[in-house]
C-alpha cells in the first residue's frame, strides 16, 4: 500500500491531539537523536560493530505511545548489521540502468530488509547532482541529469515507502563537494538553482518522499541546516511538504535558533543544540512553540502514518536473501556499461580460448564503493577475477597484479586474451572526514578526485601490456567519470563497471563471456579533457556555481566529448525509424519502432530529449525529458512512445519568481544517445 501525502494528511488531526497534550520538554524531545556522541564513536570501536549498526533512534515517547524514528542509512543497501545485509551495485550504476522499474524493486528489497532491522527510516535517497564528477560521493547519487536524478530517485522513494519505510531524501541542498563540505558556502543565480540543483528535489518530494536531511555545506551565506529560503520558504510552503527535515549527522547543526527557526525539525544523531539548550530558546522568546509545535506534528504524523499502515512483522530472514541478491545481479547486468569494442571482441568465446590473464590489483579486492555512511556489509562480495574464473568454463584463468611491466608483458604474449581491472577504491573517493574531526568519526576518509585519470601505473600498464595482445580488455571500477584519452588506443574493449556490488564479479563474468549482454547507459558525458567541465577548488569556503555543467555544457560550447551522455554499446544492433511527434494539453510524447537488427537478445535505451533552439532566453541546445528500456529477441521490433510533462519544459523567470512555458517551437528528439547522429528529430510548437 502507497502511503501518499494525502494519506498522510489523514492523521494530522490524531497527530494534533496528542501534540496538544505534551509540555514542551517531551516536544522538543522528540525533535533530536537517542545516541550520544560518545555512545556512537565508542560503539564503532567495539568488536563486529561500525557506524549505523543497528537504526539510530530520535525522539519517541513510549509511555504516550509515540514510536521513535528508527533511522537506516544507505544508498547502496542497508547499513545496519554485519555480514547480513544486501550490497546493491552504487547508485551510479543503477542510473547507468535507466531502469525506474527495477529501482522501486531495489527499494522495496531495501525496505524489507530495514523493518527486519527493526528500522523505520530509509535516508539513502541520495540526488545530489554532481556538478564536477570529482565529487568524492557522486556514486552516491544516480548521474549528471537534472531529470534522470529525479525520475531515478522517485522511483526509490516509490519502491521504500510501498514497503512500509519512510524514505528520506539527501543532501538538501547543493552538497556536491566532500573535501569543503563543512565550510564551503555555494552560490548561484535563481535560475541555476531551480532548474539544475533543485528541481529534481522537487520531483521527490512531489512523488510523496516523506522525510528530508538538510545538508552540511552553506547555501548563500547560511548553514542548509538552518536555512528559512530552503527549509520553510521553499521545501514547506511552496512545495507544501508535509513531512519532517532532520539535519546531516553531528555537524549539521550549528546554532540553536537559527536552525530550529529556520525549518530544522530533527537534530540527527545526537543532541547538541536542541534539547534543553531549544526548551530555553522558547522560554527566552527567541523561539515561538509554534515551531515546536509545527515540527512535532510533523514527526508523529509521519511516523503515524506509516506504522498504521504496516503493522506486520519481518522476519530477518529476508535480510541478504535469494531474491533480493538476485535483485542485486539484476541490477549490475543491467548497469555494467560497454564503451568500446574494436572487432567485436567482446563478448570472449570460452569454448576458443585455452587462457586468460587478469592484470590489476582490484581484481581481487571486494570493492563495493566508499567506506563512510554508505558503506553495507554484505555476506559475501564475488570479486572480478572469481566472477570470471566461475563463468570461464574450461578456459584457465589467471592473475597478476602487473607492478612488473615486463613480467605482465610476457604473460599477456602467452595468453588469449587479457582484462584488465584498473580504477578506484574507497582510499581514491568517497566520504570525507578531516584530521580534526577523525577523532569523532571512524569513517573513511577518500575525498574528492583532484584528477579524473586513471593512477599513473595503471595507464602505464595498459598502454604497455595492451597492445602486446589483441584481445585486450579494460574494466573500469568507479563512481563517475574516468577519463579514457591517454590510454583507450591501446587495448580493444572497454567496460564502465562502477561499484558493481556484491555480485558485481558475477556480473563481469556473465558480460566478458557472452551469458548477458550488457545495456547500461552512461549517466554522465564523457569528456576528452577535465578542462572542458566546470571547474571546482575542492578546499575552499566559496564556490559558485555556474548555469551549464555536464553534456549542456559541452553542447551549448560546440565541443566534441569522448564519449556522449546516455551512450552505451550492445553486443547486438538496434534501429530507431518512423518517429511521431504529438502533444496534447498536459504532455509532448514521441513515439518510434525499435528494431532489433543484431543475432542475439538485447536491452536498448531509447532517450527523449526536448531542443530550446528558438528560446529567446539563454537555454541548453537540449535536455534530457524522458526514456524507457525495452527488451528485443533477434529481428523484434516494437512500438514505443515515451511521453514528458509540458510543465518539465519550463524556465525560471526570476522577474516574475515563478517557473514559465515558452510559447516557441520545440525540436523534439528520440534516439539512443544525446549525441544527434544517434537522434531523430522533430518539432512541436507550444
Amino acid at each position: 500500500m502507497k502511503v501518499s501525502k494525502k494519506y498522510r494528511l489523514g492523521f494530522t488531526e490524531k497527530a494534533k491531539t496528542i501534540v496538544n497534550k505534551l509540555s514542551l520538554e517531551e516536544k522538543v524531545s522528540l525533535m533530536s537523536g537517542s545516541i550520544s556522541l560518545e555512545e556512537m564513536v565508542n560503539s564503532m570501536g567495539e568488536e563486529g560493530q561500525h557506524y549505523n549498526y543497528i537504526p539510530y533512534s530520535a525522539g519517541g515517547i513510549p509511555e504516550k505511545n509515540i514510536d521513535p524514528m528508527l533511522f537506516c542509512d544507505g544508498p547502496r543497501g542497508v547499513v545496519c548489521g554485519t555480514g547480513k545485509s544486501t550490497a546493491f551495485p552504487v547508485s551510479m550504476l543503477r542510473g547507468a540502468s535507466f531502469d525506474t522499474e527495477l529501482e522501486e524493486k531495489i527499494g522495496r528489497a531495501i525496505a524489507r530488509e530495514i523493518r527486519a532491522y527493526k528500522g523505520n527510516t530509509f535516508a539513502g535517497v541520495c540526488i545530489n547532482l554532481p556538478y564536477n564528477p570529482g565529487w568524492g560521493r557522486s556514486q552516491e547519487t544516480y548521474g549528471e541529469d537534472s531529470f534522470h536524478l529525479g525520475a531515478m530517485g522517485s522511483a526509490l522513494v516509490k519502491g521504500v515507502q510501498e514497503n512500509g519505510v519512510i524514505a528520506c531524501i539527501k543532501h538538501y541542498a547543493f552538497n556536491q563537494m566532500e573535501i569543503s563540505r563543512f565550510k564551503v558556502s555555494v552560490d548561484c543565480d535563481k535560475r541555476t538553482e531551480r532548474e539544475v540543483f533543485l528541481s529534481h528535489f522537487k520531483d521527490c518530494i512531489d512523488t510523496g518522499a516523506a522525510a528530508v536531511m538538510s545538508s552540511y555545506n552553506l547555501y548563500k551565506g547560511t548553514h542548509c541546516g538552518h536555512h528559512d529560503y530552503l527549509l520553510n520558504k521553499v521545501l514547506k510552503d511552496e512545495w507544501d511538504f508535509d513531512g519532517f527535515v532532520m539535519s546531516d549527522f553531528v555537524w549539521g547543526v550549528r546554532d540553536t535558533v537559527e536552525a530550529a527557526n529556520g525549518g530544522q525539525d530533527m537534530e540527527m544523531c545526537c543532541t547538541q543544540f536542541f534539547g534543553e539548550k531549544l526548551v530555553k530558546a522558547v522560554k527566552d522568546g527567541l523561539v515561538k512553540e509554534e515551531k515546536i509545535n509545527e515540527a512535532a506534528l510533523r514527526i508523529i504524523r509521519t511516523i503515524m502514518a506509516f506504522k498504521e499502515t504496516f503493522k506486520d512483522e519481518i522476519s530477518e530472514d529476508v535480510i541478504g536473501c535469494k531474491e533480493h541478491i538476485a535483485l542485486a545481479l539484476e541490477s549490475a547486468r543491467k548497469g555494467i556499461t560497454l564503451l568500446k569494442n574494436n572487432e567485436t571482441i567482446l563478448p570472449l568465446d570460452k569454448n576458443k580460448l585455452s587462457k586468460v590473464l587478469v592484470l590489476g590489483k582490484l581484481a581481487v579486492i571486494e570493492n563495493t564503493g566508499d567506506h563512510g555512511s554508505s558503506w553495507v556489509y554484505p555476506p559475501y562480495v564475488v570479486t572480478p577475477l572469481k566472477g570470471l574464473a566461475e563463468h570461464s568454463g574450461q578456459c584457465e584463468v589467471i592473475h597478476y597484479d602487473g607492478k612488473d611491466l615486463g613480467h605482465a608483458c610476457k604473460l599477456a604474449k602467452e595468453a588469449d586474451a587479457v582484462v584488465f581491472v584498473v580504477g578506484y577504491d574507497h582510499n581514491d573517493e568517497g566520504e570525507f572526514i578531516s584530521e580534526d574531526q577523525v577523532d569523532s568519526y571512524t569513517g573513511a576518509a577518500g575525498g574528492d578526485r583532484l584528477s579524473l585519470e586513471l593512477h599513473e601505473d595503471e595507464i602505464e600498464l595498459l598502454n604497455k601490456v595492451g597492445p602486446v595482445n589483441r584481445k585486450s580488455v579494460a574494466v573500469l571500477i568507479g563512481g563517475n567519470t574516468i577519463l579514457m584519452e591517454k590510454w583507450k588506443d591501446s587495448v580493444s574493449a572497454i567496460l564502465m563497471a562502477y561499484y558493481p556490488g556484491m555480485e558485481g564479479g558475477t556480473a563481469l563474468g556473465e558480460i566478458i563471456f557472452g551469458e548477458v549482454n550488457p545495456s547500461g547507459k552512461l549517466p554522465y558525458v564523457l569528456p576528452s579533457n577535465e578542462k572542458d567541465l566546470p571547474q571546482v577548488d575542492w578546499n575552499t569556503t566559496k564556490q559558485h556555481y555556474d548555469y551549464y555543467h555536464g553534456y549542456a555544457k559541452l553542447e551549448k560550447e560546440g565541443i566534441t566529448p569522448s564519449l556522449p551522455y546516455g551512450f552505451g554499446l550492445s553486443y547486438t544492433s538496434f534501429s530507431i525509424s518512423n518517429p511521431e511527434f504529438t502533444k496534447n494539453e498536459t504532455v509532448i510524447s514521441a513515439t518510434c519502432d525499435v528494431k532489433n537488427t543484431g543475432d542475439r537478445a538485447g536491452d536498448e535505451v531509447v532517450q527523449l530529449y526536448i531542443g530550446f533552439g528558438q528560446s529567446k532566453i539563454d537555454r541548453p541546445k537540449k535536455s534530457l525529458k524522458g526514456f524507457t528500456r525495452v527488451s528485443l529477441t533477434p529481428g523484434e521490433q516494437k512500438r514505443i512512445s515515451i511521453s514528458c510533462p509540458i510543465e518539465k519544459l519550463s524556465w525560471f523567470n526570476s522577474e516574475t519568481g515563478k517557473m514559465e512555458i515558452e510559447s516557441i517551437d520545440y525540436d523534439v528528439f528520440i534516439g539512443t544517445s544525446s549525441d544527434e547522429k544517434d537522434l531523430l528529430c522533430g518539432k512541436i510548437n507550444l
